[in-house]
């Protein structure tokens, strides 16, 4: 017989658990939450720093990806097929970092 598979944690149930811990209100938690979002979403925007640090668990980098010119008689390495390979513009990723102390809970 399987075991059952373990599932992350909702968000009501993650917002119980620190108002449990904490002794504040699931509205005061749910607030705090929505004021993190906000402060990540102002740094990584494009005026913002690009780094957002959550201190202690992860850092969160904004990258720019730069635009790729399209190519003309490109081989395909597995069937050695020629293709002609389409521009890609420019675009942002966001990495996401784990820190020391996240690492040592795992």
């Amino acid at each position: 017989m399987a075991k059952a598979a373990k599932k992350a944690p909702t968000k009501t149930e993650i917002l119980t658990s620190i108002a449990a811990t904490t002794g504040l209100t699931k509205k005061e938690v749910a607030a705090v939450f929505e004021a993190l979002e906000a402060e990540v979403k102002k740094s990584l925007s494009s005026r913002g720093a690009g780094v957002f640090s959550i201190p202690g668990l992860l850092k969160i980098e904004r990258k720019k990806v730069p635009a790729r010119p399209a190519k003309k008689n490109v081989r395909n390495p597995f069937t050695g097929e020629l293709y002609d390979q389409p521009a890609k513009p420019a675009y942002s990723k966001v990495k996401v970092r784990p820190l020391k102390n996240l690492k040592e809970m795992v």
